[in-house]
């Protein structure tokens, strides 16, 4: 099958859409947290590591999507801790 530009667009759509919902979902959660003293966040991403390598990516790639990720963050935050 060749990919066109339509099907390549959907998929980024389709990405971006599923990234959004999970960080939405996630900010929700943070917020009722029932256990402060439990950072959601360290747990969420834990188990979202479990749930990559459980759907076959490896270890390898798993790390270096997660530190890519982080070098990553201060040209999107611009040096800001958190977003104003």
């Amino acid at each position: 099958m060749t990919e066109t530009p339509d099907l390549r667009d959907a998929w980024q759509i389709r990405l971006q859409d599923v990234i959004w919902k999970f960080g939405e979902d996630l900010s929700d959660l943070h917020r009722a947290n029932p256990w402060p003293d439990s950072p959601l966040l360290l747990q969420a991403i834990n188990y979202l590591m479990t749930e990559l390598w459980d759907k076959g990516f490896s270890q390898s790639e798993i790390r270096e999507a997660f530190n890519a990720a982080v070098a990553d963050m201060p040209r999107y935050a611009a040096g800001e801790e958190r977003r104003p």
